[in-house]
């Protein structure tokens, strides 16, 4: 049996120098890197104020917020999300998440494929990428210019 144990993930820490208020700790648990066949996940962790980016993914995705409050975007919607709910993020629809409470925001997130494609909007980093590769390569960041091999 593959189990994960979210409190005792390591944690990514990623910050954008071009928006001091995207930040977060974020790791890719499960995915085809760990022998997923049809599935792949996603935790993050973001303090008040912050939030991940507006991107896309090749892969639907289901959000679950586990803990705290924020704002989630999905295409051109807003909508306050809370602790207990799970929001539905299409394939190929922009989306994100920011954090409108006090305390963290904890979201666990699977997607329906074990490789997926993101493409953030704006570059995580002047210059930088945007577009990542979660899975076969845990993950791959690419120049936009580049293609993205899955």
């Amino acid at each position: 049996m593959q189990a994960i144990d979210l409190d005792r993930l390591d944690l990514m820490s990623i910050e954008s120098p071009t928006d001091p208020t995207r930040r977060l700790r974020v790791a890719f648990p499960m995915s085809s890197a760990t022998g997923t066949a049809a599935s792949a996940s996603v935790y993050f962790e973001l303090d008040p104020g912050a939030h991940v980016g507006v991107h896309t993914d090749s892969a639907e995705e289901f959000l679950v917020i586990m803990e705290g409050s924020g704002l989630g975007l999905v295409g051109e919607e807003t909508a306050p999300v809370h602790a207990g709910q799970v929001v539905l993020v299409p394939p190929m629809v922009r989306h994100d998440v920011t954090n409108t409470g006090d305390g963290p925001l904890r979201v666990f997130g699977t997607f329906a494929a074990p490789t997926v494609v993101s493409e953030f909007e704006e570059p995580v980093a002047p210059g930088g990428p945007q577009v990542f590769v979660i899975g076969a390569s845990f993950p791959i960041a690419l120049p936009l210019a580049e293609p993205a091999l899955v």
